[in-house]
């Protein structure tokens, strides 16, 4: 009999951050969101754009996190809903720059203190000192993963981690 490899998902990180998200997520989303016909990536957008005002498309969608033909059709939908405007950038044609209008801004002002309180009601019990190690942690973990491909390091193909495509 041979020795099979186990993997423990209580104890497997991207299951732990995938199982935290994915709550946040349906609870955000059912109890807020869902009213204002809103995504969470609509949602992204939104609070992307309430922080940094004005964006080229492209810069948002790396904000986001959101890829571009996917981003291009939530800003459509956004646009028709009034919550955001669309136009051609003034120093380059090829360029769309999104913008919050008035009724995207005040719907965000609404949402920020249930995304808030969401927040809050995960982070009960954790030490101030255990939460900024945990996104310090998060935020060096995305750094690692969104390296390009072809750089050496734990992704490499000499890892055996390569991912194509």
């Amino acid at each position: 009999m041979t020795d099979r490899r186990r993997l423990e998902l209580e104890d497997y990180l991207p299951y732990l951050i995938n199982r935290v998200g994915a709550a946040l997520v349906v609870r955000f989303s059912q109890d807020t969101l869902a009213k204002h016909g809103l995504s969470i990536a609509m949602w992204r957008v939104l609070a992307a754009l309430s922080i940094n005002g004005e964006q080229r498309q492209i810069d948002l969608a790396d904000m986001t996190s959101i890829d571009a033909s996917t981003l291009s059709r939530l800003v459509a939908r956004l646009v028709r809903m009034g919550f955001v405007t669309r136009r051609r950038s003034k120093t380059n044609s090829r360029e769309v720059v999104v913008q919050l209008t008035a009724r995207g801004r005040a719907l965000v002002e609404r949402l920020i203190p249930i995304a808030e309180s969401l927040e809050k009601a995960a982070i009960v019990e954790i030490s101030p000192k255990d939460l900024s190690t945990l996104k310090q942690c998060l935020r060096q973990m995305y750094k690692n993963l969104a390296r390009p491909r072809y750089q050496r390091g734990p992704l490499s193909r000499e890892s055996g981690l390569w991912i194509e495509g």
